[in-house]
């Protein structure tokens, strides 16, 4: 099973009905479950501590949702960048030889907690730019269907 933990809501329909049309297509393949934990409210300049507590408290709420077994990938701008057909071969490898579920993780707008990076099985960056929270749900949904089709050997991916 693959999970997608985000932090906050996805709050534009358009982007939303896209994360679910691509959710759509993955149940062809795997069972997917998507989460939303809630954000914390804060104001545009914090002291580095604040932005630390806020990151905790956000980081605390999606450990909640993730179990021993699962396996954990990050959406971290400090992690690894691969290709479509790298992201196929590191869910391949991952739902063979793991026994628990694959859990992708989109934190919060400040970032990610210390609890989370230390969680992590591994960190992947999307992209070296930068992306809106809700798009970036959108992207990883459909890489994650491009990903299903390449390990499937669907013509979806050119």
């Amino acid at each position: 099973m693959i999970k997608i933990l985000a932090v906050g809501k996805q709050k534009e329909k358009a982007m939303r009905q896209l994360t679910e049309e691509y959710a759509k297509r993955l149940q062809a393949f795997t069972k997917l479950e998507m989460l939303e934990v809630a954000d914390e409210n804060a104001p545009q300049t914090l002291h580095q501590a604040q932005m630390e507590q806020v990151k905790d408290k956000e980081g605390a709420r999606l450990l909640s949702h993730i179990k021993d077994t699962d396996q954990v990938i990050l959406l971290d701008l400090a992690g690894k960048m691969l290709t479509s057909e790298g992201l196929a071969e590191k869910i391949d490898q991952l739902q063979t030889y793991s026994g628990g579920n694959i859990v992708f993780v989109i934190g919060g707008s400040l970032g990610l907690s210390e609890a989370l990076l230390q969680r992590a099985d591994f960190r992947w960056k999307l992209s070296d730019l930068t992306f809106p929270h809700q798009l970036v749900r959108v992207l990883l949904a459909e890489q994650l269907y491009r990903a299903f089709t390449i390990i499937n050997h669907q013509p979806y991916h050119k």
